[in-house]
């Protein structure tokens, strides 16, 4: 076909030259994409993240750590303490040296292929030659570079997301675990209170001044109290220990000190407004989608360029036979598409795309769904912390103050003041819960709207309830 052995030869040189320089582009970063992850974090939750990838980074982490174990955790610290020692976390920072392997593999050439034969009949010599380019790889790799670069940018927003879900998932751990070891606080002294009512009763008894009936109620009220301790005490052991787990604190590092009641009730909830475009903007697990449908359209066009040509491979040939002139030329192998034309296998890509177009819907109209689920959660909450904090608990106490001043008059009995002294724990009880419910609503608003609130508007409690009853027919 007119080509010579110095052309074939110098067109062999002149790809090899080419996959050398684009291979010699496709490098790994320094930070491995992790600054984007720490950015994104470090806007949404003020907190830093680290990727532990070697022995000095791992004792400067545990150095920090110890540092805040040092003092009373708060919720800050325990979110602080995940971000640099949950495992589970660190594995998935891994995700991005994954990913970035696949993008810098996507830019190198294939190695090109030598194959040597030497055969013998008799005294006959044959010796065949051959050298392989993989030249479809060369023309497909600018698409396939980019595909796996969305992918990349993808894992960065999954990685980040991640982290953001840890950081709500300690947050809410460390909340309980303060709730649960109060509650458990609380629960002895009602329990204290129904022993020494139970004590007062069987005394009452053996002096016959007590019914059966009554010393058998005051013995019912004690054995619920010590089974309720029992649980409660159970509760705080098993939030504590969750709150371990996500902190990634073992051995000697378990001993850390929790403060002994939950942060105040701010003085207003936060009004905010466009949560659902807030959502859709901010939420990672959203953009994540959106860049995994990028990359199936992405990975379409691929399939559409590559249906009729999918094997495509060139070859040097210099075959040498004993007393035969030396043999010289090129091969070119090429797949015909007889009896498959690529339809199926491109049919399948655009249902894949769909597919994927589909999950980015639904996960837009979860996410708004959610967004107002857990605002509206967020504000009840706030209402029935505050109406405890204000109703009940002061109600609770007047009239523990006017049974006391009764029973300072012997007007009342101490059964009665035993009796209310369980329900006003059990009250306080309960107010602990719901703001502990406030505080765990939060976060969840947070998480829902993409790791950062950020109030447009912020009025006083006792406007919000004008509004409302304005609102009200």
């Amino acid at each position: 076909m007119g080509f010579t052995f110095p052309h074939v030869l110098a067109a062999c040189f002149a790809s090899a030259g080419a996959m050398l320089l684009l291979s010699g582009c496709a490098t790994f970063t320094s930070d491995g994409g992790f600054d984007a992850v720490e950015s994104l974090v470090k806007e949404r939750l003020d907190r830093d993240v680290k990727w532990i990838r070697s022995d000095a980074e791992a004792h400067g982490a545990q150095a920090l750590i110890r540092q805040y174990l040092a003092n009373t955790l708060t919720a800050q610290d325990a979110v602080q303490i995940a971000l640099l020692n949950n495992r589970g976390l660190q594995a998935t920072y891994n995700e991005l040296g994954i990913a970035e392997a696949d993008l810098v593999q996507a830019g190198r050439m294939r190695n090109p292929g030598f194959t040597f034969q030497r055969t013998r009949a008799g005294d006959d010599i044959r010796i065949e030659r051959t050298f392989t380019i993989d030249f479809i790889n060369l023309l497909m790799m600018p698409l396939a570079t980019r595909i796996e670069n969305r992918r990349f940018e993808k894992a960065k927003l999954v990685v980040a997301h991640e982290a953001l879900r840890v950081a709500a998932e300690t947050e809410k751990a460390y909340y309980k675990a303060v709730t649960a070891a109060q509650s458990a606080e609380y629960m002895t002294q009602v329990q204290l209170a129904a022993d020494a009512g139970a004590e007062l009763a069987r005394s009452m008894a053996r002096a016959g001044n007590w019914s059966k009936l009554d010393q058998t109620r005051e013995q019912v009220f004690y054995a619920e109290a010590t089974a309720q301790l029992a649980r409660a005490t159970q509760s705080a052991v098993a939030e504590r220990e969750k709150l371990t787990r996500l902190m990634g604190l073992s051995s000697t590092d378990i001993d850390f000190k929790l403060p002994t009641r939950l942060p105040d009730l701010p003085n207003a909830p936060l009004q905010l407004s466009d949560l659902e475009s807030a959502a859709i903007r901010d939420r990672l697990d959203i953009q994540a989608a959106k860049k995994e449908t990028e990359g199936v359209a992405a990975a379409l066009g691929l399939t559409r360029t590559t249906r009729f040509v999918n094997v495509l491979e060139t070859s040097y040939l210099r075959n040498g036979e004993t007393g035969r002139p030396r043999e010289t030329g090129y091969e070119i192998r090429l797949e015909i598409p007889l009896f498959d034309w690529g339809g199926a296998r491109t049919a399948k890509a655009e249902a894949i795309y769909m597919q994927a177009v589909n999950r980015v819907a639904e996960i837009a109209v979860n996410a708004r769904s959610e967004v107002r689920e857990t605002y509206s959660a967020y504000l009840n909450a706030y209402a029935l912390a505050k109406h405890y904090r204000e109703e009940v608990v002061p109600l609770r106490k007047q009239i523990s103050d006017e049974l006391l001043t009764r029973y300072n008059g012997m007007l009342v009995s101490v059964f009665e003041l035993l009796a209310d002294a369980r329900e006003q724990v059990a009250a306080v009880n309960a107010s602990i819960e719901a703001q502990r419910d406030f505080l765990l609503a939060e976060t969840d608003l947070r998480m829902a709207i993409g790791g950062k609130l950020s109030p447009t508007v912020s009025m006083h409690s006792s406007d919000i309830k004008k509004e409302r009853n304005h609102d009200e027919p």
